[in-house]
Formats: C-alpha cells, sequence, structure tokens
C-alpha cells in the first residue's frame, strides 16, 4: 500500500537525407552537395520506486539512455563511393543514471534532498578529409590527400548533491524557496571540485489576491560540455579539451498570473539569462552557440571555456483546461539570444529566431468525436552567409563551400509556421 513501481521505455528511430530544391542556385547546391545523410536512433529505459514515508516520500530511480549518431558524407553527393568519402561519424552516448531523493514535511517546512549519480561512455569513430587528392591534366599528383582519422572512447563518473526548503508565512500569502546543487565529474581537469557548479537557487511567490500572484526568482544552472567536445582528440590522439569548464547560467525571473477562473489560467513574465564559460572555436575564434545551426558534428575541435552569451524577453502564457467541450494552450514569446567568441563581440545566436507562438486546442464535438489543432510559429532563425568567391576557387579542393566567417549569422531563413489538424 505504500510503495509503488514504475516502468517507462521510450525509443525513436531518424533516418533523413536531403535533395536539391527544384529552383536551386550556386548557394543551394553548394549547400545541398556537402550536406551528410544523416541516421540516428535512441532509447531511454527507467525504474522509480516510490515508498511513503512519515510526513513525505522517498524515490529511488534507475535508468539508462542511449544515443547513436550516424553522419556520412560524400564528394558532390554521390553517396556510397568509399573513394569520394569525406566524412564519417559514428557516434554513441551512453549514461547508466542512479537518483534518489526525498521530500518531507516538518512543522511548516517542506524538505527535498538527495543524490545523484552517472556513469558516462562516449564513443566516436571519426574520419574528415581536411583537403582532397588534387591531380593534373597528365594525372601527376599535385597534392596529397589530408585527413584526420581517430577512433575515442572516454568513460567516466558524473555525481552530484541537491536539496531545497520551502516555507509559506503572512499567513501563507507568501512562498520562499530556497535551494543549492553542486556536480562533479571524474574526468575533466577540475572536475572534482564542488565548489565550480555550486548553483544556489531562490524563488519567492505572493499572493495579492486569491486570483492573483506575483512571481520571482534567481538561480544559477551549471552543465558539463556536450560530449563530442569532451571526447575530441587532435593529432597526436590526447584530449585536448579535458580543461574544458563547466557552463554557467544565472537566471532571473519575475512575472504575474492571474487566475480568473478555476480552469483558465494566465500569466506574463519576463527573463534574463547570463552565460559564462561558455565553448569557443579555437580555430575560427567563434562560439560554438553562433555556429550550431547546420547538419554536421559540432564540437569536434579544440575548445576554450572563455565564451559568454545573454538571452532575454518575455512571455504571454494561456491555459484552458477542458471545460465543458474546449480545451486551450497557448504562448507567445519574444526574445533576444546572443554570445561572444574570443572578441568580446556579442553576435546572435543560431537559435536568435526571436518570435514563437504555440498553440494546442481541442473541442468535443457530439458522439464521442473530439478536433484538434496545434500551431506553431517561429521567426527566422541566423545563419553564416557563404562567401561565393572563396567557394568556387576552392570547391574542388575542398568539396564544400567557404563560410564567411567576417559575416557570422548575419543573416536571416524567413519565418516558419506550421499546423498540424487532428
Amino acid at each position: 500500500d505504500k510503495t509503488t513501481l514504475t516502468a517507462i521505455g521510450l525509443g525513436a528511430i531518424d533516418q533523413f537525407t536531403f535533395a536539391a530544391p527544384k529552383n536551386s542556385d550556386l548557394e543551394k547546391e553548394y549547400i545541398i552537395r556537402s550536406l551528410p545523410t544523416i541516421n540516428q536512433w535512441n532509447y531511454t529505459v527507467g525504474f522509480t520506486l516510490k515508498h511513503l514515508i512519515n510526513k513525505g516520500y522517498y524515490t529511488v530511480t534507475a535508468s539508462r539512455n542511449m544515443f547513436n549518431n550516424r553522419l556520412d558524407r560524400f564528394e558532390d553527393a554521390q553517396f556510397g563511393n568509399e573513394d569520394l568519402r569525406t566524412f564519417k561519424s559514428n557516434s554513441q552516448e551512453i549514461e547508466n543514471k542512479l537518483r534518489i531523493d526525498v521530500n518531507k514535511s516538518l512543522n511548516g517546512w517542506k524538505l527535498n534532498y538527495g543524490v545523484s549519480g552517472q556513469y558516462v561512455k562516449y564513443n566516436n569513430d571519426l574520419f574528415s578529409v581536411i583537403r582532397p587528392e588534387v591531380r593534373n591534366s597528365a594525372g601527376a599528383l599535385l597534392q596529397p590527400r589530408l585527413a584526420i582519422n581517430f577512433n575515442s572512447g572516454i568513460e567516466f563518473f558524473k555525481y552530484g548533491i541537491f536539496g531545497s526548503v520551502n516555507r509559506k508565512v503572512m499567513d501563507d500569502k507568501l512562498s520562499l524557496t530556497f535551494g543549492i546543487r553542486t556536480d562533479m565529474n571524474s574526468y575533466t581537469t577540475d572536475g572534482n571540485n564542488p565548489l565550480n557548479a555550486l548553483s544556489p537557487r531562490v524563488s519567492a511567490s505572493y499572493a495579492v489576491h486569491p486570483q492573483f500572484n506575483i512571481n520571482a526568482s534567481v538561480g544559477r544552472y551549471a552543465k558539463i560540455p556536450i560530449y563530442t567536445i569532451l571526447g575530441y582528440r587532435d593529432s597526436t590522439g590526447e584530449t585536448v579539451n579535458r580543461d574544458n569548464k563547466y557552463l554557467l547560467c544565472d537566471h532571473y525571473v519575475a512575472g504575474v498570473e492571474y487566475l480568473p477562473t478555476t480552469s483558465l489560467r494566465i500569466t506574463a513574465e519576463g527573463f534574463y539569462k547570463r552565460y559564462s564559460n561558455y565553448p569557443v572555436s579555437s580555430l575560427y575564434n567563434i562560439s560554438i552557440a553562433n555556429q550550431g545551426a547546420d547538419f554536421g558534428a559540432i564540437g569536434n575541435e579544440r575548445t576554450i571555456s572563455n565564451g559568454q552569451g545573454r538571452a532575454w524577453g518575455g512571455e504571454l502564457f494561456v491555459q484552458q483546461k477542458l471545460s465543458k467541450k474546449l480545451f486551450v494552450t497557448a504562448s507567445y514569446t519574444l526574445f533576444w539570444s546572443e554570445f561572444t567568441g574570443t572578441d568580446g563581440k556579442f553576435i546572435a545566436s543560431s537559435w536568435d529566431a526571436r518570435h514563437l507562438v504555440s498553440l494546442i486546442a481541442g473541442y468535443k464535438l457530439p458522439r464521442s468525436w473530439e478536433l484538434g489543432v496545434k500551431y506553431r510559429l517561429s521567426g527566422g532563425t541566423p545563419y553564416t552567409p557563404y562567401d561565393l568567391t572563396a567557394s568556387r576557387l576552392n570547391y574542388l579542393t575542398l568539396g564544400q563551400p567557404v563560410l564567411d566567417y567576417n559575416n557570422i549569422n548575419s543573416e536571416r531563413l524567413p519565418m516558419f509556421n506550421q499546423l498540424d489538424i487532428r
């Protein structure tokens, strides 16, 4: 009667390639012919044991997730011809997790605390042509092929400890929460120092009126760099990115909540996020956040943790729970996102879409029928244009176009929208 065991399993397969558009131009041809085929699969399985105790409960969760990602690229899109292969990346990310947390109520205080641990494995079999072979009209070798080829495998432990307390005061009108967390790992250079990822958080909610609340929170969040960065090896076989630091992000959020009825909720929030220790490419001196929009492997290079970032904006959210025949969830977000390279100049990041609209609605019809719609709108995200002059001169040598790094993310894609009807 006091114990519940829950199990879940999820899996996905993703396989796709790109075809040239009907109305093509030189830049689009460069893009299409240099894109890889992408074959991915992933799964997550887990078990949670929940046990009731005096004035609370504890949970024990064990889980495993794996992500397999294969990218293949061939010169001039001649897929399957190994003589013309220019890129291959076959990587696996595997995490085995254990988490224990306790929730208790004690004399008006709500307590939550626990520990977590992970055993992580990352493998990457990488082949990339930096410069293909070049011969003259007589067949004489003018320039040998230059390629990097390594098989990287790393494994390490991640562990963390966390806790929070909550108390309501002023006749339960004001709710205060304070929490703290730290994470460590056995891989990075200073990963076992708990101060490097120390993350305090505090939040408050004040009930001005039974239907009107004011909410605010401040917190720091820490994250280890992605495994593609941590597993990268240079020409000598050394994992040179072990000195990368935890990514830190400070969040500041404030907003109001209005509950005109028991089934309708309206919120408006403003936020500001500040990033530090963000990875920067040592080759191009630009933030990883400003080059993450293409279809390839981001982070397979030497990176330095000296980038900064910021994001700010606001969101309006409306939720109408199912009442009689209608339910609606809708939101609009206006935001800006910018990151710096080694020059310290803030540039729009690869996901700086500015406008996001999301709508899910459903209507109950007679005789057990239901009509549902889902609508999504996103502003155009930035991208870096190609240097067409340099691309023409170097395409036969490089097998791919050349980006204009003097104009990082200076162009934008058109706005995107999608409607699903069910």
